[in-house]
């Protein structure tokens, strides 16, 4: 009588798999220390380009001012602690691939094969969603901001913005537009894992349109045109994660995929 396969396993459930705590946590801050040192490494070369990066970034405002008019440093060491700000920002972006990498690698192990499959594409598109959101925030959504709030100011306003203010507006609102690139992935994610079917994100289509204009309205400037100019990608956005859906997402319940993987 032939002896009974027991398969492979690959995953949590895998002894290989199983370390003691103090291993998971050495790991864990080699991760850390080699996504860091890639951020180092990547700072250290855009450092003797630190003006030039914050004068790219402050270009759109630059084009909407006066001419002649400059912005504005009101803090004594703040001509040096923002550009150095502006441009570690620049090398996390730069540097994100190895640091999600890093995550990757520490996670893996402990992720199922199917799981695998579904969270390296979800990393990758992540990435280029996020970076098409802050495109689309800086040469777009910027150039119609700043003249639109510019063409407003009154003839006895000296319309210059603080460069440590500047650097705060444009970094929430860089996160604010990647965030809301994210969408479609979030949509197919959630279709994925069984959560949202087809028909149940037709049927909260409506609020999501409501919902927003009323994230918008938080996130953004009180102008309608930046509101606008959120909202609408969002919405958008959400309906290409339906179209998504509706020709590549899951048609059967969780319970039923794992039964035949079985």
């Amino acid at each position: 009588m032939a002896k009974e396969e027991i398969p492979e396993l690959e995953g949590p459930d895998d002894p290989a798999n199983e370390q003691p705590l103090v291993n998971h946590l050495i790991e864990l801050r080699n991760r850390m220390v080699k996504a860091s040192l890639a951020v180092i490494v990547v700072f250290l070369c855009l450092s003797p380009f630190m003006k030039e990066i914050f004068d790219y970034l402050s270009e759109p405002l630059m084009v909407a001012l006066p001419q002649g008019v400059k912005l504005l440093a009101t803090g004594v060491v703040a001509p040096f602690f923002v550009p150095l700000k502006v441009t570690l920002f620049v090398a996390f972006l730069i540097a994100l691939p190895v640091v999600l990498y890093q995550m990757w690698a520490y996670v893996a192990p402990a992720l199922y094969r199917r799981e695998k499959r579904l969270a390296l594409p979800i990393l990758v598109s992540s990435i280029v969603m996020f970076v098409i959101g802050m495109a689309y925030c800086y040469f777009v959504v910027f150039r119609f901001v700043f003249k639109f709030i510019a063409g407003f100011a009154p003839e006895s306003v000296n319309f210059a913005p603080d460069i440590d203010s500047y650097f705060s507006f444009v970094l929430s609102m860089f996160v604010a537009f990647g965030i809301t690139f994210e969408v479609p992935i979030v949509v197919m994610v959630l279709n994925r894992v069984g959560f949202a079917s087809y028909d149940k994100l037709l049927k909260v289509r409506p609020y999501v349109i409501v919902g927003a204009f009323v994230i918008a309205a938080i996130f953004t400037p009180p102008d309608v045109l930046s509101q606008v100019l959120l909202a609408l990608p969002l919405v958008i956005l959400y309906q290409v994660g339906v179209w998504l859906v509706k020709y590549f997402g899951r048609t059967t319940p969780p319970e039923e995929d794992s039964d035949d993987e079985e």
